[in-house]
């Protein structure tokens, strides 16, 4: 089991942070096998469907070379021409094969970690200059299942390029035989076919060099279980640093909730403890909300605002209690308690008229609730 500095086992699957660091850093998982497979596949496919097009067109270029009068020989003004377009025309020839090549080599590695670019891996590593670290580096295990593939690919290659060229001896034999036009083509479809049967053995390897990188790539990346608590801690930040935000964003609330308090229709009271204040309109809310609540000290508060701003107090120990435990602050009361909500605020309208027009005020009703 891997172990860092601290001899701890590297037990835990990297995070997504440490992975997206990974990345950065151009740490993902590769596999060169799979490009030359791929590269060599193409190749053949390429040679087995375009050969013959790009057959005619070098034979063409030959024989022009070829048939050059004696004047044109010996004129060496009339030679450079003639080679920079026997170069151009080549180049143009063999284009639409190495054309696919290249494109191939480009999008084979996207197979397996995709796009990336990172400037970091671009830096020089100067401890990779140690030698006592190239020594432990060659006789790692890593270096040994790299010899091991070397040897499996050249033990597949070989056999396979073996079997190929047992198979087409008499083919290969009888192209001095051919004319040459038909030899170049022969050649070339040859060739194509070599490729495709060799790139098989390839892919094979590649199968089984594809979950392998994967699999040392996470190992590579893997993280103890106190590497994971330190990113957890410095990405969510300590408990001081987050319980110092809580009490702050908990004063915030409680200042903005302070500010309802005036605009606050009525405060239902325990009628010490617990304080709700309750706001209706009939017109912009389908039920009445609860604008502030609070226990002791901050109910205490809530009462002495209302006090200030001249906010009814009605005391109903049942129903604040009721309010204060299920509604969130701007929430609606629930439909359990609609008919004490409804008798409390009817009470208070009432009240507010009566002492407008100086009439008698209204008893108190007798609010009752299932808490």
């Amino acid at each position: 089991m891997a172990e860092n500095e601290d001899g701890q086992e590297k037990t835990e699957s990297a995070t997504p942070k440490r992975l997206e660091e990974a990345r950065r850093k151009g740490q993902i998982p590769r596999s060169r096998d799979l490009s030359a497979a791929a590269v060599l596949m193409t190749g053949g496919v390429a040679l087995s469907s375009l050969g013959g097009d790009v057959g005619g067109d070098l034979h063409a270029l030959m024989r022009r070379g070829l048939t050059l009068s004696r004047e044109q020989s010996m004129d060496a003004d009339q030679m450079l021409p003639a080679l920079q377009n026997a170069a151009l025309d080549g180049l143009l020839a063999c284009l639409p094969i190495f054309g696919l090549l290249v494109l191939i080599a480009l999008l084979a590695p996207l197979v397996l970690g995709g796009w990336n670019f990172s400037t970091e891996s671009l830096l020089p590593q100067f401890n990779r200059l140690n030698p006592m670290s190239g020594i432990k580096r060659m006789f790692s295990s890593r270096s040994i299942v790299e010899l091991l593939k070397a040897l499996a690919k050249f033990g597949v290659v070989a056999v396979i390029a073996t079997l190929v060229l047992w198979r087409d001896a008499a083919e290969l034999l009888s192209l001095g035989r051919e004319p040459t036009s038909q030899a170049i083509m022969h050649a070339i479809t040859l060739s194509g076919s070599a490729l495709i049967l060799i790139s098989c053995g390839m892919l094979l390897i590649a199968a089984i060099d594809v979950p392998y990188q994967i699999w040392q790539h996470a190992k590579q990346l893997k993280m103890t279980k106190e590497e994971v608590r330190r990113e957890m801690k410095e990405s969510e930040g300590s408990p001081e640093v987050k319980g110092r935000i809580r009490q702050l964003q908990q004063q915030m609330a409680r200042q903005r909730m302070m500010q309802d308090v005036p605009h606050a229709d009525v405060i239902v009271t325990n009628p010490t403890h617990f304080a709700v204040a309750l706001r209706y309109d009939d017109k912009r809310m389908r039920a009445p909300i609860v604008v502030a609540k609070g226990v002791d000290l901050v109910a205490a508060r809530i009462r002495e605002i209302a006090g200030e701003h001249s906010v009814p107090i009605f005391e109903a120990p049942p129903l604040a209690r009721v309010l204060y435990k299920n509604v969130d602050i701007g929430g609606e009361v629930p439909a359990s308690v609609y008919v004490a909500v409804a008798q409390v605020l009817s009470y208070i309208f009432q009240l507010k008229v009566a002492r407008r027009t100086g009439m008698q005020p209204p008893a108190p009703p007798v609010v009752d609730v299932a808490e």
